[in-house]
């Protein structure tokens, strides 16, 4: 009985030792300085670039939450796009270049470097921009 014991309290002690070594890291603030802004952070190790079909994307996600909701910086290269349900609630404040977004009942938004814009989750329309820099933050879930 005495060795049951003392490999029961041996496994709690291991348990709770483990348990303290994976807790998660802190949570910390992150930030962009203006100087990496203007484009050096697109060569960091976090950076994703993709290209398709002579478009060509680049961002670096700061934030990404359980509810999928993200914070980060977005360059991209002239597209002209048909969008028919924009996937996220999305505010940007462009950096530099700009869009010019028409919505399907004919509405257009020109929005240049220094505005801030939002865009909901559904919205249909046309995307047209030269390219662009951009923050962002995604909210709402996906």
């Amino acid at each position: 009985m005495r060795m049951m014991m003392v490999a029961m309290a041996t496994l709690a002690v291991a348990g709770t030792a483990q348990a303290q070594t994976v807790a998660p890291a802190p949570a910390k603030p992150v930030i962009v300085t203006a100087e990496q802004a203007k484009g050096s952070i697109f060569t960091s190790p976090k950076a994703i670039i993709e290209t398709k079909g002579g478009h060509t994307t680049k961002w670096v996600e700061m934030l990404l939450t359980k509810d999928k909701s993200s914070a980060g910086i977005y360059a991209a290269t002239a597209s002209n796009e048909d969008i028919a349900s924009y996937p996220d609630n999305e505010f940007m404040y462009f950096l530099d270049g700009g869009v010019t977004l028409t919505s399907a009942d004919g509405t257009v938004i020109e929005v240049k470097a220094g505005d801030g814009v939002t865009i909901p989750k559904g919205w249909k329309g046309n995307w047209k921009t030269a390219g662009y820099r951009k923050f962002y933050v995604t909210f709402g879930g996906q």
